[in-house]
C-alpha cells in the first residue's frame, strides 16, 4: 500500500522514475508502480482471504518477480551513498527502496505455509556442496582481471588507451565524491575495495564460518550468524551484477561478431571500449551466477541450524 501511494505521488506530481523519462514518461512510470502495488496488495489480500492456494502462489511469485526487477538498481544506489555521493534521482532510489522491501515481503508471503524444520533436525553449521565451493573460486577467479584492470590505472598506468591520470581526470568530471577520489590519490580504488567484500560475502555463504562467528570476531566469536546478515547484500548484489553481467556479455558478444557497434564512450576507440566491457561483464555475470547460488544454499542450509 506504500507503494501504491508513493506511485500516486509521483504520478500527480510528475515525477519521473526513469533515468530518462519526459512528462509522459515520468506519469507511466507512477502509473507502473501503482498498478503494480495494487496488484500485490489484492493478492495478498485474497491469500489472506482464502489461504495459500497454488494459483495465488503464482500470482505472489510473478508479482515477487516484477518488484525484483523494479528494485533494479538499487545496489548502485547505495554504493553511491556509501562514498558520499549523491544518487542520480532520490524518487528512483526510493522506489527501488521500496520495491526491494516489497519483493522480499511477497517472497515470505509466498513460502509462509512452510513448515519450520524441528528441533531433532538441526544440524551444525556446514560447508556448501563441492560444486558450489568451485562455483565460488570461479566467481573469485573472475574479478581478477577487472581488479588488475582497475589497480593499473590507480597507480598511473595506462589500460585500454587510458592513462590513469586520464581517468582520475573522468571521475572528477563525473561527479565523484571527495571519498572517492581521496581513495583513488591514495592508490585505492573504490570499486577494487567493494570486490573484495564481494568476494568475502561470497565465501561466507560457502563456508561453516559464514553461519557462526570465527574465532578471529572479537566478542562475537561462538555465536550465531543473523540468516538476513549475509543474505540481504547476497540477494541485492545477485539481483542486480546477474542481469548486468548476463545482458552485458551477451551484448559484447554481439559487438565481437560484428552486430552491433559499441560505443567507445571515454575510451580511444571502440575496441578498447569492448575489451573494457569483456572484462567488466564476465566478472559481474560469472560473480552473479556464483551469488545467486551460494545464497540460495546458505539459505537451505541456515534453516537446519
Amino acid at each position: 500500500m506504500a507503494y501504491v501511494v508513493f506511485g500516486l505521488a509521483c504520478a500527480a506530481n510528475g515525477t519521473s522514475l526513469l533515468p530518462r523519462g519526459g512528462a509522459a514518461g515520468a506519469s507511466a512510470s507512477g502509473w507502473g508502480v501503482v498498478v503494480l502495488g495494487a496488484v500485490a496488495a489484492l493478492v495478498c489480500g485474497a491469500v489472506v482471504r482464502y489461504g495459500l492456494r497454488p494459483a495465488l502462489r503464482a500470482l505472489l511469485w510473478g508479482t515477487c518477480g516484477c518488484a525484483a526487477i523494479a528494485a533494479f538498481g538499487l545496489l548502485m544506489d547505495v554504493i553511491t551513498l556509501m562514498f558520499g555521493q549523491a544518487v542520480d534521482s532520490w524518487a528512483a532510489a526510493t522506489q527501488h527502496a521500496l520495491a526491494a522491501v516489497g519483493a522480499v515481503l511477497l517472497a515470505g508471503t509466498a513460502r509462509s505455509d512452510r513448515r519450520t524444520p524441528e528441533a531433532s533436525s538441526v544440524e551444525v553449521p556446514s560447508a556448501a556442496s563441492r560444486p558450489l565451493q568451485l562455483g565460488a573460486c570461479a566467481g573469485t577467479v573472475a574479478f581478477l582481471p577487472y581488479v588488475v584492470m582497475k589497480l593499473i590505472w590507480v597507480f598511473g598506468g595506462t589500460f585500454a588507451g587510458v592513462s590513469g591520470r586520464e581517468m582520475l581526470e573522468l571521475s572528477e568530471a563525473n561527479g565523484a565524491s571527495g571519498i572517492w577520489l581521496a581513495l583513488e590519490s591514495w592508490g585505492l580504488d573504490a570499486t577494487v575495495l567493494l570486490a573484495a567484500l564481494g568476494v568475502f560475502l561470497l565465501w561466507g555463504l560457502v563456508r561453516p564460518w559464514g553461519q557462526v562467528f570465527p574465532r578471529w570476531v572479537p566478542s562475537l566469536r561462538g555465536r550465531r550468524v543473523p540468516r538476513w546478515l549475509p543474505l540481504v547484500p547476497a540477494v541485492i548484489g545477485a539481483a542486480t551484477l546477474l542481469p548486468y553481467g548476463v545482458i552485458g556479455v551477451g551484448y559484447a558478444a554481439l559487438a565481437t561478431a560484428g552486430v552491433v557497434t559499441m560505443r567507445r564512450g571515454d575510451f580511444p576507440s571502440s575496441d578498447d571500449a569492448l575489451l573494457v566491457a569483456w572484462i567488466g561483464m564476465v566478472a559481474f555475470a560469472a560473480y552473479g551466477v556464483a551469488l545467486a547460488a551460494a545464497a540460495r544454499s546458505y539459505w537451505r542450509r541456515a534453516q537446519r541450524t
